[in-house]
């Protein structure tokens, strides 16, 4: 099995911990790759779900090899690589001048990727009739694990910090969807210009597509170096079961979003998370992944992860089967239009660790 199978396979099964203390704890609920661990194969780093229920049946486990002095993966009982955990950051040690922690406003996502949802809160979460099946963005503030609206100073704060302590190269910026009809744009622009005025650091802002394509220049111009905007699924049917509320914006709007927004920020710098196993048929994905690239857009397909306490807790993520030859076609198709996630300022679809696309770009 090479690497590209193993990060795939690893990604779909998850990694069941025997023994906990074989590494840091990794992320349960919130926004962004939850219920899951980073770890590292060779000098790969990954997202992989460990908190699932998938993970605790996995044929993939950690022990410590005394003799080699290090963490080997397993699969089904037979050590097949070492692999490591990324050390807790040292900024994760400080306070704000208020008390608050900095990781609760900010997170470390792989090894040097600085994640944060400015607003821990979204107009669709509250009900069932509009929420997001498979989000779990109210978990970490019902558990005391963030705050609800991060301040553009304490972010700032935070990011330098991250930067000097802890060598973080870019930033991501998302947030729950706000009652207001930037969809978050106008705050993401706030915090984006705080940032850069306190460190040179790379930021990807995520949001809902706003209705003034003007939110993109004024983006830009705070700061923020790339986009993302997030269909998670195509097939309409599909968005209206597992996204009601998300769905009654149209996927035209969108493509009229990335379109706009690729003239601003630029070719390969606007992306668009795919969740990859919620119903949308391969061909589904591959079709769209064509339109995307078509744009200037990056499609960043990635296995869908049940979150536990979620509508689709016990929902399985999508087979190694479904995913390999899947980012084989999209990896090719990316290979011919010259888009590279290495390319990209920074983001999700830059740091790749909650996906295997990457190694499949050639």
């Amino acid at each position: 099995m090479n690497q590209s199978q193993l990060i795939t396979d690893l990604q779909s099964h998850g990694l069941k911990l025997l023994d906990p203390t074989l590494g840091a704890a990794g992320r349960k609920g919130g926004a962004g790759p939850s219920d899951h661990k980073a770890i590292t194969v060779g000098d790969t780093t990954v997202m992989v779900p460990i908190y699932t229920s998938a993970a605790a049946e996995s044929p993939y486990s950690v022990v410590y090899d005394a003799d080699a002095d290090q963490r080997q993966l397993q699969w089904k009982g037979e050590a097949i690589a070492p692999i490591s955990f990324p050390h807790q950051p040292k900024f994760y040690g400080l306070n704000t001048a208020e008390g608050i922690p900095y990781w609760k406003i900010a997170l470390l996502h792989s090894r040097d990727v600085l994640a944060t949802t400015v607003m821990q809160t979204c107009i669709r979460y509250g009900d069932t009739k509009t929420s997001c099946q498979f989000c779990a963005i109210g978990q970490s503030l019902e558990g005391d694990r963030t705050i609800a609206r991060k301040t553009p100073a304490q972010l700032a704060e935070v990011a330098e910090a991250a930067v000097r302590l802890d060598g973080v190269k870019h930033m991501i910026m998302t947030t729950g969807t706000p009652n207001v009809s930037d969809r978050g744009a106008a705050y993401l622009t706030e915090c984006a210009k705080a940032i850069k005025a306190a460190v040179d650091l790379p930021i990807q802002a995520q949001s809902e597509p706003p209705d003034d394509f003007v939110w993109f220049e004024r983006m830009k111009a705070a700061g923020v170096d790339s986009l993302g905007m997030h269909l998670e699924a195509v097939d309409p049917q599909v968005r209206a079961r597992i996204m009601p509320g998300k769905a009654t914006v149209p996927t035209d709007y969108y493509y009229e979003a990335f379109a706009a927004a690729v003239n601003v920020f630029g070719w390969g710098q606007v992306s668009t998370y795919l969740l990859a196993g919620l119903g949308d048929s391969a061909e589904t994905l591959l079709d769209a992944c064509d339109r995307l690239i078509a744009l200037g857009v990056y499609p960043f397909v990635v296995p869908f992860v049940p979150i536990t306490g979620t509508p689709l807790a016990n929902y399985p993520s999508p087979s190694s089967a479904f995913m390999y030859p899947l980012y084989e076609q999209i990896g090719q198709k990316l290979r011919q239009a010259g888009m590279f996630s290495q390319d990209i300022k920074a983001g999700c679809a830059k740091c790749g660790a909650c996906s295997a696309l990457s190694n499949f770009e050639g």
